[in-house]
C-alpha cells in the first residue's frame, strides 16, 4: 500500500514537472518575439548621382556668365517673351532672331513701375524712338526681369506703342548670360535679383556700344547718350 502510494505521488510529480516544461517553453518564447526591438536606422546619406542624372542636371542649368558682356561680344542667346499687340498673344523670340542682320538698340531696366524706369528711361527712348531709327536702328527694345503680363501692363499704363519692344526676362536668363545681374534682396521692397540699367547697340548681334550703370542708376544709358553715341 506504501509502495503504491508512492508510485502515485511520483507520477503526479513528473506530471506536474512535464506542465512546467511546456508553460515555460511556450510563453517564453512568444515574450522573446514580442519585445525585439528594431536596430536604431543610422544617418541618412546622400549617395552620388547616378552618370545619367548628373548629365540631365547640367544639360537643363541655365548658364552663367564668368565676366560682364563688352564691347565686341555677341549677345548670348536667351529666350523672351511678349504680348503681341495686334492680337493680344503671348509670344516668343530669342535673341539670335531678334538681332540678326539688324541694328538693335536693347536697354534694361531693374524694374517695371519702378520710379525712374517708369519716369525717365523708359519714356525717354519712346520719344526719341523716331530719331534712333533715322540713324539707321531697326528695333528699339526694353527688357527687364518681370514676367511678360507684367510688362504688358506697363506699357499699357505709360500708352506705349509700336515705338519701343517690352521684353520679358522673366527667368533672368539673359541677365545671367550677360553677367548683369543686380540683387536686391536686401531692399524692403522685395524686388530680388534684377538687371542692372544699360543700353546697348548691337549690330547683327555684336555689341557696338554698350552704356552699362552702376546698379539702377541712370547716369549715361539714356536714348540722349545712344544718340550721341551712333
Amino acid at each position: 500500500m506504501a509502495t503504491s502510494a508512492l508510485a502515485t505521488l511520483s507520477a503526479t510529480a513528473a506530471a506536474a514537472g512535464a506542465r512546467r516544461v511546456l508553460l515555460s517553453r511556450g510563453p517564453a518564447s512568444s515574450l522573446s518575439f514580442a519585445s525585439r526591438r528594431l536596430a536604431p536606422a543610422g544617418p541618412l546619406r546622400a549617395g552620388p548621382l547616378p552618370r545619367a542624372a548628373t548629365r540631365v542636371l547640367s544639360a537643363t542649368a541655365s548658364p552663367a556668365a564668368t565676366t560682364t558682356i563688352a564691347v565686341g561680344d555677341r549677345l548670348p542667346d536667351a529666350t523672351l517673351s511678349y504680348f503681341d499687340a495686334p492680337d493680344g498673344e503671348l509670344k516668343m523670340v530669342t535673341v539670335r532672331d531678334l538681332t540678326a542682320g539688324k541694328k538693335v538698340v536693347l536697354f534694361a531696366v531693374p524694374g517695371a513701375f519702378t520710379p525712374t524706369c517708369t519716369q525717365k528711361h523708359l519714356p525717354g527712348f519712346v520719344a526719341r524712338a523716331g530719331e534712333l531709327r533715322a540713324k539707321g536702328v531697326d528695333t528699339v527694345a526694353c527688357v527687364s526681369v518681370n514676367d511678360a503680363f507684367v510688362m504688358r501692363a506697363w506699357k499699357e499704363s505709360l500708352g506705349v506703342g509700336d515705338e519701343v519692344l517690352l521684353l520679358s526676362d522673366g527667368n533672368g536668363e539673359l541677365t545671367r548670360a550677360m553677367g548683369v545681374e543686380l540683387d536686391l534682396s536686401d531692399k524692403p521692397v522685395g524686388l530680388g535679383v534684377r538687371s542692372r540699367r544699360y543700353a546697348l547697340l548691337a549690330d547683327d548681334g555684336v555689341v557696338k556700344v554698350l552704356n552699362l550703370e552702376e546698379g539702377g542708376a541712370f547716369t549715361n544709358s539714356s536714348a540722349e547718350d545712344m544718340l550721341k553715341a551712333l
